[in-house]
């Protein structure tokens, strides 16, 4: 995609933004089913993923991890983001790795030791960039690939999460 095709997609949803900026919020949703035994199964939207433990917390390795999830989450979208900053500046990239790893230490999620902390107690944003583009035009895309990308400023910003839950009998409701 060029420049010319990516502003005349976006151009439209920026001016309707402006004007009532009520329409830009949209609600993302995602659901998973327990499974029998230590598993959930999830629609991506594109195909069912079955996810379980990961081996470092029991699981056979057979099932995605929702670890690995979360990176591939990162990874993604910060994909994307690269790709439309370097697009909107003009710049051609020829080929652009993300590379996202994630430090766990597995006694917390194991309640093995209390000190230890359940989740990521790092995490790493590497991207390998090949383009012509000078090195001070290569720190703005990365600049702006940062500021712009929902995943990575929602995993800075750490917003709320509220968390409910509801007793059902025989079916799951919404």
């Amino acid at each position: 995609m060029n420049v010319e095709n990516l502003r005349a997609l976006q151009e439209p949803l920026k001016a309707a933004y402006r004007q009532e900026p009520a329409s830009a919020i949209v609600i993302l949703r995602a659901n998973a089913v327990a499974l029998d035994g230590v598993a959930c199964r999830l629609d991506t939207g594109r195909a069912l993923v079955e996810a379980g433990l990961h081996p470092a917390a029991g699981g056979d390795g057979s099932q995605a991890c929702s670890g690995d999830m979360l990176l591939q989450a990162l990874v993604a979208c910060a994909g994307v983001t690269l790709s439309a900053v370097a697009n909107s500046l003009g710049v051609r990239l020829r080929k652009a790795e993300v590379f996202a790893e994630g430090e766990l230490d597995f006694r917390g999620t194991l309640a093995v030791a209390r000190d230890a902390p359940v989740g990521f107690r790092a995490l790493r944003l590497r991207f390998a960039i090949d383009t012509e583009a000078d090195q001070s035009t290569l720190a703005k895309i990365v600049e702006l690939t940062e500021r712009y990308c929902v995943v990575l400023r929602t995993l800075q910003a750490s917003p709320p999460i509220a968390v409910t839950y509801n007793r059902t009998e025989d079916s799951l409701t919404s």
